[in-house]
């Protein structure tokens, strides 16, 4: 089949109409957007129609969606609980299907889910956008100098990820109950332990810890995590390296750390999130993503190297975040991968390996104990 993909997102509220909905009307010569979900739609055009004033058809019940033959993709932003179930529906009815993560609550449920979608010859994408944002990808870009360049960090030694912020009060969402794939670790985790693999590979030995630190909600519902994974020295790491994830909830700053690198010759300090986020909750018009300065970050929050010279002075300089955040390119990937076969971008082994650390993160704090992988 060629063409457009016609696509069905299933939910519009934040996932849908901010993360997925904008990209697939922005690309429209690789996809449709065919359809939505949404159960109680309350004006005739729905949330889709109020958001950016475009119609597609409204399905009411997820049977009806999987009834519908022309749908060829599925999007799944709906609440992390029901994700296997519908991922599961959706490709035993013949579509190809992008999860938003956490893909699964469970290793076993991400294998048999990457087991139904070969069987079947059809995609199976997790949607892990952060490995496209502009502060990751100038990390990357950091971490790939040659020793011998002047700002190279040397052999990296620690790395520390932070995905922190200040909130004392729970949402009021389904975000606060608890429920499989509750929590902190499935939630903002599945970003940093993605970052952490795709840099590092898998660690030797995790340790976790696991808490509800406001006291608010369910108690078995996590807010607040830090996560260790240890790298012994080998052939890829000339050193051992230790990556240590974090999540506050009750961090106060006005600029909250996201990465901290400890090399032999120098260290790599980066504050403040990607925009893409905030820029895709505010724009007009989903086509606003290839305006000047969509996913730029500015220079105010770009990255610091700090690097010791031959005389043993340190030299302090900017590492910009120069290449845009580009979550689009997710979604050019995903189309090449169900029109043309393309290696995906984001591998669904990948996926199930993020989900395996969340479940060994949160054994190694009921545990109290270092687990060796």
């Amino acid at each position: 089949m060629s063409g457009q993909i016609k696509t069905c997102v299933l939910g519009t509220g934040l996932a849908g109409l901010t993360f997925h909905i904008p990209f697939i009307l922005a690309l429209p010569d690789l996809f449709t957007l065919h359809s939505v979900l949404e159960r109680n739609p309350k004006t005739p055009g729905g949330r889709l129609h109020d958001r950016f004033g475009v119609s597609a058809k409204i399905h009411t019940t997820f049977e009806a969606v999987l009834a519908d033959e022309e749908i060829e993709l599925i999007i799944v932003g709906t609440p992390n609980d029901t994700h296997y179930s519908f991922a599961k529906a959706a490709l035993e009815a013949g579509k190809h299907v992008l999860v938003d993560k956490p893909v699964t609550s469970s290793v076993a449920e991400a294998k048999e889910l990457g087991e139904i979608a070969k069987q079947k010859g059809l995609v199976l994408y997790a949607f892990q956008n952060r490995r496209f944002d502009s502060d990751y990808l100038a990390l990357r870009r950091l971490l790939d100098l040659p020793e011998t360049d002047p700002q190279s960090l040397g052999g990296i030694v620690e790395f520390e990820s932070h995905f922190d912020r200040y909130r004392n009060s729970l949402k009021g969402t389904w975000k606060d109950e608890f429920r499989p794939a509750a929590g902190q670790v499935y939630d903002l985790g599945a970003h940093l332990i993605d970052q952490t693999l795709s840099l590092f590979g898998r660690p030797s030995k995790l340790t976790a810890f696991v808490q509800n630190v406001r006291g608010l909600g369910d108690p078995k519902v996590d807010d607040t995590f830090t996560i260790i994974m240890q790298y012994p020295a080998g052939s890829a790491l000339p050193h051992p390296l230790t990556a240590i994830l974090r999540s506050h909830v009750l961090s106060v700053k006005s600029q909250q750390l996201r990465y901290l690198v400890r090399g032999t010759k120098g260290s790599y300090t980066k504050n403040s999130l990607d925009v893409q986020e905030d820029q895709l909750k505010a724009i007009a018009k989903p086509e606003d993503i290839y305006k000047e300065g969509f996913g730029k970050e500015p220079e105010s929050i770009w990255g610091t190297i700090e690097t010791v010279q031959e005389d043993g002075t340190i030299n302090k300089a900017s590492w910009p975040s120069s290449e845009p955040g580009c979550y689009v390119e997710l979604f050019k990937n995903l189309a090449a991968a169900i029109r043309e076969g393309t290696e995906q971008a984001v591998k669904w082994t990948e996926a199930t390996e993020v989900i395996e650390m969340i479940e060994l993160a949160h054994k190694s704090a009921e545990q109290g104990v270092t687990l060796s992988l």
